[in-house]
């Protein structure tokens, strides 16, 4: 077995297939009576073995998932109504339950959490985005540190998964600092034909495979060495996990002059400009394009360096769409503060707040030479604005293109590219095997969960099938 990402998703996973096994802890009481009900049918079957369809049946929350519904009240019982209930759930080590399996990484393990800035604070509340056995708030307070508005900072969440795989044991199952190129079914009759030579020929090949299966996936990629060199290998494999995440590819306007070198498509941009003084007090605005926390992020950065800055989004201030109407004020103060530099301080009224300038119902349409930008609003009036870079902040894309076509045929609507809000990969939901390709699994934000503490109910839906899956064919 082998997956594609060492995010939240594949540790989480890695540690339900290293032997890990939950089961309902006794004398333990959930709020929720009919799922406690149910938890007391059986108590002595694992949560894995148990049928997840029938114990998440009636669950409501914050996501369309019913696994991840699941397994986050297992965990975190009555947190969305700010309760503290323990787990219900106690974990046991059954090594004989173990699946073999590889982690494919870039980063250290925690994935995209280490590219983000570190002193950024994340949107979940600190405690959602701990793994299973490991609550974040107890390693937060071994470091001495508590909780920002019950937030924490991207550098504690990298460091926190680091340290977990190297607490669970798991680093043996992670291999960092490997990009794969492409994952293909390949027949595994040929494939046992070259058996001998290959082997004797390539030490790199990993050979893991039912005999009695026709097909078998090739996952074919690089090593990157410490001196710098790139090591091909290629790995055979039953059953192939994708949690890549979605951080890699940042979406593009699709406008003139958009691959100019003054227009970036990362917030470190930004950070890094400032730091070599590239931009500063007296310099022409910034263009920041997007409306959602990332743009925002940006914002605050910029007005904490007094750099001045148009901001350019589609919708209107007051869209219930827009991420800010949907955030009590209370627990984001920042991100309240930026909605209201939206509201107060368009081009056509100044408001209070120096070095900012607001353009709701506005896009870019093309940027130019001089660094100039021409804008359009809402009823097709042009504006000019000279500035000194632009930053389009709309979001990002996965990138799949290690799979055959970009990924399109597993996607809900295989006419359209995956893109996790509006057309993740189609997913059965009580095990997350792909709907169009057996053996292939998608996890986290490919398969439309979007959240750390919602991730993990697909990894424990990956893992019961994958059990099940090693019991029925027995190597």
């Amino acid at each position: 077995l082998v997956f594609l990402g060492n995010g939240p998703s594949g540790i989480c996973l890695s540690y339900l297939l290293s032997g890990y096994i939950p089961y309902f802890k006794r004398d333990s009481v959930h709020p929720h009576p009919i799922l406690q009900k149910k938890l007391e049918e059986a108590p002595d079957i694992s949560i894995l073995d148990q049928d997840l369809e029938y114990l998440s049946e009636g669950l409501e929350g914050r996501s369309h998932s019913p696994v991840a519904l699941l397994f986050d009240t297992l965990q975190r019982p009555d947190t969305d109504f700010g309760g503290t209930t323990e787990s219900v759930l106690t974990w046991w080590q059954e090594t004989d339950r173990t699946i073999p399996h590889l982690v494919l990484g870039r980063n250290a393990p925690g994935g995209a959490w280490h590219s983000i800035e570190g002193s950024m604070v994340t949107l979940s509340r600190g405690e959602w985005m701990g793994l299973p056995d490991l609550p974040f708030k107890d390693w937060l307070k071994q470091k001495k540190r508590g909780l920002r508005n019950n937030r924490a900072t991207a550098e504690d969440i990298a460091q926190y998964y680091q340290h977990y795989v190297m607490k669970k044991g798991l680093q043996k199952n992670f291999r960092c600092g490997t990009v794969v190129t492409s994952v293909r079914k390949v027949s595994a009759e040929n494939i046992s034909n070259h058996r001998e030579e290959d082997l004797q020929a390539n030490s790199d090949s990993v050979w893991n495979f039912n005999e009695k299966s026709p097909e078998v996936f090739q996952v074919d990629g690089f090593f990157k060495t410490v001196e710098g060199d790139k090591e091909p290998f290629s790995i055979y494999a039953e059953n192939v996990v994708l949690a890549t995440g979605t951080y890699d590819s940042p979406t593009w306007l699709g406008v003139k002059g958009e691959n100019l070198s003054y227009v970036y498509h990362q917030l470190s941009a930004l950070e890094e400009a400032v730091k070599n003084n590239s931009i500063g007090i007296t310099s022409d605005p910034v263009l920041i394009v997007g409306a959602g926390l990332t743009a925002a992020d940006a914002i605050l950065f910029a007005h904490h360096c007094n750099i001045p800055v148009i901001h350019v989004f589609r919708r209107r201030v007051s869209d219930p769409g827009l991420i800010f109407n949907q955030l009590p004020k209370m627990m984001y103060p920042e991100y309240h503060k930026v909605h209201q530099m939206m509201k107060e301080q368009t081009a056509a009224c100044a408001g209070p707040y120096e070095c900012y300038v607001s353009l709701p119902e506005h896009h870019v349409l093309s940027f130019g030479k001089d660094k100039k930008c021409v804008l359009q609003d809402k009823n097709g009036c042009q504006k000019v604005y000279k500035i000194s870079m632009a930053l389009v902040l709309t979001g990002s894309n996965p990138n799949l293109s290690f799979l055959p076509n970009n990924g399109i045929d597993l996607a809900v609507d295989n006419g359209q590219p995956v893109s996790p809000k509006r057309n993740p990969i189609d997913v059965d939901p009580f095990t997350y095997e792909c709907t169009q390709d057996k053996g292939l699994y998608a996890l986290g934000p490919l398969a439309g969960d979007n959240f750390v503490r919602f991730v993990q109910g697909g990894a424990l839906a990956v893992a019961s099938s994958l059990l099940k899956k090693a019991n029925k064919n027995p190597p």
